[in-house]
């Protein structure tokens, strides 16, 4: 496992040197960026600091097809869930394992150094992809996912000096929708894996974790559905319709 990740550490190496001339969108590097959020307070954050990596590389069994692909109010679902995100980061990366689909997005795009190991490793090739100190991870089928409650994640990392940044809800730790500090994240998530542990949390006692409780996490963003996720075809439906109803677009 130790030779496999330093070969395919080599080879990030030659992708990001690969894409770093095609992939300048946001121009110069941003610095200290205020972010409103629901409350109108204002949270400032370094987006020259931030990694944004959209994870799409789920099998998506229960939905019968790539759920980033998925047309949502007109558009693939992850294009929506990139524009309501990619503006808070200085860099936009995309992990797939089935990369030609989604070229047209027209960003770098990574798949698992190790396939098979699921979230974990998943986790793994986001934290290894990123050329940014704070990396903000969130998974392809989160259409109401929160540019400010991101914000607001990185700008306690930030001030704080701690590892991970994590939003609690109803249902309990969301790891797909946090920031992680790639320097003491990476190598904990690369001994996990080493250890044989795949559960997405399973390293979190080895590092500094600040948990936002979820009366916080309303605080910034209201939107009862942000940690929503798409599974089946009847949650796509349903995510449309609230879409539609609210204009939560």
């Amino acid at each position: 496992l130790s030779n496999l990740l330093s070969l395919r550490t080599d080879q990030r190496e030659v992708w990001q040197s690969r894409y770093q001339k095609r992939h300048n969108n946001f121009g110069e590097a941003r610095l200290l960026r205020p972010y409103r959020t629901h409350n109108d307070s204002l949270n400032v954050y370094n987006s020259a600091m931030l990694t944004l990596v959209i994870q799409a590389g789920g099998e998506s069994r229960r939905m019968g097809s790539d759920k980033g692909l998925l047309p949502f109010l007109g558009k693939p679902l992850i294009r929506r869930v990139i524009e309501r995100l990619s503006p808070m980061a200085d860099e936009v990366l995309v992990t797939t394992n089935n990369p030609d689909a989604y070229r047209f997005l027209d960003l770098p795009l990574y798949a698992d150094l190790l396939p098979g190991y699921g979230a974990l490793g998943g986790l793994l090739t986001a934290l290894s992809a990123a050329g940014k100190p704070l990396v903000a991870v969130v998974a392809c089928d989160m259409p109401f996912a929160s540019a400010a409650l991101l914000a607001t994640l990185a700008g306690r990392l930030e001030s704080s000096g701690g590892d991970v940044a994590i939003p609690s809800s109803a249902e309990g730790l969301e790891p797909l929708h946090a920031v992680y500090r790639r320097e003491t994240c990476l190598p904990q998530v690369r001994l996990a894996l080493e250890g044989g542990e795949l559960k997405l949390i399973s390293w979190f006692p080895q590092v500094r974790v600040e948990v936002v409780p979820f009366e916080q996490v309303a605080a910034v963003d209201p939107n009862p559905h942000l940690f929503m996720n798409l599974n089946t075809p009847a949650d796509l439906k349903r995510a449309e319709s609230i879409a539609r109803g609210s204009n939560l677009d």
